[in-house]
């Protein structure tokens, strides 16, 4: 087993792994930039090592900085968390270049599937459903072309990375030529590729994707779904597990089709193979259609990956670290199962009523929900500064209930009590979408928000009234159901107790 891990990443996800690494007796290295000089996940390591400016290019995205501070800080392994390099294979197979450890799949593997194009040519050869489209465009006229014959509307998006970055829908032929120089722009800045593929945009649709987990001794199993269709902008907002839609039926093709997808490339470590699911398609052998179709995978453990260790029992990042190390993963397809329900919200410091505009500031005020059931993976504390340079999430609040019903309840209640002033968050918005008939009943597709919802706040926001005198008042934060004063990776195992 490693002796110490350096975590090539920041916020909430880094904080995550430094627990897995505690648990597993294993010391933790952190890396922080100007901006995050005073950050949560900074102060929690073992270690810390400044790599650089506030810019992420010239940070959390520089790999040499990286490997430089993983070898002066005699780490044995790089833990990349999400985001910034975790899909870059050239990372990866600089990371094992340098007799590190990489904690994720191998740099082949991220090469050929963290590529949206090339990922899709194999799936094809591999017998898995795929979206209708081309990839390897180049010229205009040559999406152009693509897009005529699949017809529209179609979906012009990035080939490389994922996040909804680099990513247009084209509904009419003069709204291409926008949408491939946004997304161009889009996709160079965020993954430092510009190269785009054009598919068939499927309407109403719903993001399902499943996890996978394999080990680096030939076994690879896939521990269910995740229902990923309340979205803005392609990003996801509130996941959940089990899906409401699936059949048990259709719950094990998509499955059996997802661990093909990932042996396909030799996969190993976590992943996942997200698929578009139509509703439509309610009984695919009579229509002539699966109903689903392969999107893409993300080479590496998803934001969304806590309500998998609730309905299953499995602790992922333990175990990406456990096979990582050359562990045999021990559980069977048969040996695992789903138990009860489970959401997550993401708590994001934004402005749904203002086309979900990032919101920047002090935190004054940073109360978390407590209770059986309840998990709050949190990136962020009272008195902490939002910076614009990152991504806004704030922290990620999970709960468990035996039925979906009592996890939407749950869920409602939890948000109520959850508090965050000095910056505008969604957590209002979220609470409005649970309770909409169209999401009690598991109709919310990737574009309902955007194009049904239509939400506006009922009244000014708490924290636009309240910021001004917050600013000269003392608060005391309550201790965190998770961080506490005596212990900051206090117990935060599964509330429930149980694997199987």
């Amino acid at each position: 087993m490693f002796k110490k891990i350096l975590i090539a990443n920041r916020g909430e996800i880094a904080i995550r792994i430094m627990r897995a690494c505690k648990e597993l007796g294993i010391k933790t290295v952190a890396v922080y930039s100007d901006a995050d000089k005073n950050s949560m996940h900074a102060q929690l390591a073992d270690e810390a090592i400044h790599i650089g400016d506030s810019s992420p290019k010239q940070s959390y995205l520089n790999a040499d900085v990286l490997i430089q501070a993983a070898l002066a800080s005699q780490a044995d392994a790089i833990h990349p968390g999400y985001g910034f390099l975790s899909e870059n294979a050239s990372f990866a197979g600089t990371v094992d270049s340098a007799h590190l450890t990489f904690i994720g799949p191998s740099a082949d593997s991220i090469r050929a599937m963290g590529d949206k194009a090339e990922s899709k040519i194999r799936m094809k050869k591999a017998g898995v459903p795929t979206v209708p489209g081309f990839e390897g465009l180049e010229s205009e006229s040559d999406f152009k072309k693509a897009a005529e014959e699949i017809g529209y509307p179609v979906l012009v998006k990035a080939a490389a990375g994922g996040g909804g970055k680099g990513m247009r829908v084209v509904n009419q032929p003069e709204e291409l030529h926008e949408a491939i120089e946004s997304a161009r722009g889009e996709a160079s800045n965020a993954f430092g590729d510009d190269r785009l593929l054009v598919e068939k945009y499927v309407a109403d649709a719903h993001h399902i994707e499943f996890q996978v987990f394999g080990d680096q001794h030939g076994h690879l199993v896939h521990l269910f779904e995740r229902e990923c269709s309340t979205q803005r902008r392609y990003q996801k907002i509130i996941e959940e597990t089990p899906s409401p839609l699936l059949t048990p039926e259709l719950r094990k093709q998509m499955g059996e089709a997802a661990v093909a997808a990932a042996k396909a490339v030799g996969y190993y470590n976590a992943g996942t193979i997200e698929f578009i699911f139509d509703p439509s398609l309610s009984t695919p052998a009579l229509s002539g259609d699966e109903g689903f179709y392969f999107l893409e995978m993300n080479t590496r453990l998803q934001v969304e990956h806590p309500i998998t260790e609730l309905t299953t029992g499995i602790d992922l990042v333990q175990w990406q670290i456990r096979v990582a190390a050359g562990e045999r993963f021990p559980y069977s397809q048969e040996q695992l199962t789903q138990r009860g329900h489970a959401i997550e919200c993401r708590v994001y410091a934004e402005d749904p009523a203002n086309g979900f505009f990032p919101s920047t500031g002090k935190l004054l005020q940073y109360i978390e929900p407590r209770g059986p059931g309840i998990r709050v993976d949190l990136g962020f504390r009272a008195d902490d500064e939002v910076s614009h340079f990152y991504d806004p999430l704030l922290a990620k609040l999970i709960v468990f209930g035996e039925s979906r019903e009592t996890a939407i309840q749950k869920m409602q209640a939890a948000l109520r009590e959850f508090v965050a002033h000095g910056v505008t968050t969604n957590i209002d918005f979220m609470q409005d979408v649970l309770s909409h008939e169209d999401f009690t009943s598991g109709k919310v597709s990737t574009k309902w928000v955007e194009n049904k919802f239509n939400w506006k706040p009922s009244t000014p926001t708490f924290e636009s009234l309240i910021a001004a005198s917050l600013a000269d008042l003392t608060i005391v934060n309550r201790p965190s159901s998770i961080v506490n004063e005596h212990d900051p990776f206090s117990p935060w195992k599964n509330p429930n107790g149980f694997r199987n």
